[in-house]
């Protein structure tokens, strides 16, 4: 009986995109994997059709159809569409972890080449900064909101540690920077050393993400799996790349409960488009990876033996250093399919099991506290006055308030009450207003408290934006200013 076939959902995208699908696609037909694709477009072409997010409705319905995506690089043209049709396809579809391996490979020449390094990113895809959140706050001063939850970092996390069990790892690093952004950050911290304890097989660390940085430009080897948030994730892993031959060697996943796309995470390079010189080696272990996925352990293993052998046998493509003759894209194709079933003579296959990923949760994910209370506000004013004469004047204000003048910072730093420190000041202040009773009966600071005060303080300055000061449980839930 024929076996069915799998439908996968196929983005070639935009300059070199065809070419190293294509490239990909040959491989995975010279498998004999019974596949089937469903050709669909995005990225350049889209946005230029007037399609604001690069996705047509059609392309979307076939990812719903097929859940396993592979796709080349796409292109968000100059003056088309407001957000890359990357990031809207991993937001639309959850694809909450990027897996991004890197391993040395015979015949690549780096810095660290005989160090055997093999190292993974997990990292956090949804999140952080990239939510694109921003505002100009005044016209100078312009605002970007970090959004990490603890839905995000337990999800990670937790993805983090199947795959390292997956493939009988021995340590996970989880990198942030805690120090500085101890809410933010330090929620994936305190996540991470939770869970911990439930994979007693793993070594798990928690790492600074500048000593991270450091540790990976001077002894690499010591790192296995790497779990961070999502701008983190995003600058190590190609940093990661860079150790072990660029881009053009780096696959990478983008993982989520229903929906997987899988992709090289180079970029289009226009300037080499159609001249058969694109290095296809992301593209195809990429879909090596893919394969994995889909429960075709055996045909990815095949895939990613053909690759080292053909790298083995001195086969360089265009972008490697000190190549006098390179390869093209579709004679290192031909090289690959004809090394199929072959082994390499320095990595052996891999055993893989199958990644166990973190149920997922239905409805609102809410984090409960037992008490809550508003103890204040911070308002964002704009004003060329000096922190001084503006404190003084905030204070005439608020008089008859039931709240008083705490603070005021500028770019951070403490600007009033008076520090040795001096600064360059902007137009962009926070002053930060507390319970002017602050004793053990006084309730909550109302909304009506707060509105008042903004009546009061909008009367004679513009403010864009305010705070609440909340504590949970007891707990103050909000950053100290920086003395």
């Amino acid at each position: 009986m024929t076996a069915a076939k799998r439908k996968i959902t196929i983005l070639s995208g935009d300059g070199i995109g065809p070419e190293v699908v294509d490239a990909a696609l040959a491989i995975v037909k010279a498998t004999g994997v019974p596949v089937e694709y469903e050709n669909c477009e995005a990225g350049a072409r889209a946005f230029q059709k007037g399609i604001v997010t690069g996705i047509p409705n059609e392309t979307i319905e076939s990812i719903e159809r097929t859940r396993v995506v592979l796709k080349g690089p796409l292109e968000t043209p100059i003056g088309y569409g407001n957000r890359s049709a990357n990031v809207t396809l991993r937001t639309l579809f959850e694809t909450y972890g990027n897996i991004r391996p890197v391993r040395e490979l015979p015949g690549v020449q780096t810095a660290f080449t005989g160090r055997k390094l093999d190292i993974v990113i997990v990292r956090e895809n949804i999140e952080d900064l990239y939510a694109g959140i921003e505002y100009m706050q005044t016209p100078g001063v312009a605002e970007g909101l970090k959004l990490i939850s603890r839905e995000g970092c337990e999800k990670i996390v937790k993805l983090a540690f199947a795959f390292a069990i997956a493939e009988e790892r021995k340590r996970v690093h989880c990198a942030t920077k805690s120090n500085i952004m101890k809410l933010t950050e330090g929620l994936l911290q305190h996540t991470f050393e939770e869970f911990a304890p439930q994979y007693p097989s793993i070594e798990a660390r928690h790492i600074l993400i500048d000593n991270c940085a450091h540790q990976l430009a001077m002894r690499p080897e010591q790192f296995d799996v790497i779990v961070t948030t999502n701008m983190n994730g995003d600058i190590l892993s190609d940093l990661t790349s860079g150790l072990t031959g660029g881009l053009g060697f780096a696959p990478s996943a983008n993982i989520g409960n229903d929906v997987s796309i899988f992709e090289a995470v180079h970029g289009s390079a226009p300037d080499i488009a159609g001249k058969n010189k694109a290095n296809p080696t992301a593209l195809i272990l990429s879909a090596a990876m893919m394969l994995r996925h889909i429960g075709e352990g055996k045909a990815a293993n095949d895939v990613e033996q053909a690759v080292l052998v053909a790298l083995e046998s001195g086969l360089r493509t265009s972008d490697m250093i000190g190549v006098q003759n390179p390869t093209s894209t579709t004679e290192f194709t031909k090289a690959v399919i004809s090394n199929l079933g072959k082994r390499s003579k320095v990595s052996a296959p891999r055993d893989y099991r199958k990644v166990e990923l973190p149920p997922a949760k239905l409805g609102v994910n809410v984090v409960s506290a037992k008490s809550r209370r508003v103890t204040g506000v911070d308002v964002y004013v704009e004003s060329d006055l000096e922190p001084n004469a503006l404190a003084a004047s905030l204070e005439t204000l608020a008089t008859a308030s039931a709240l008083r003048l705490e603070m005021i910072t500028n770019r951070g730093a403490m600007v009033f009450p008076s520090s040795s420190r001096r600064v360059s000041l902007v137009d962009h202040f926070r002053c930060r207003f507390v319970q002017r009773d602050p004793g053990p009966d006084v309730g909550d600071v109302g909304d009506a408290e707060i509105l008042a005060l903004l009546s009061i303080v909008g009367a004679q300055y513009r403010w864009m934006h305010i705070e609440k000061l909340q504590e949970f449980d007891g707990k103050a839930s909000f950053s100290k200013s920086q003395v």
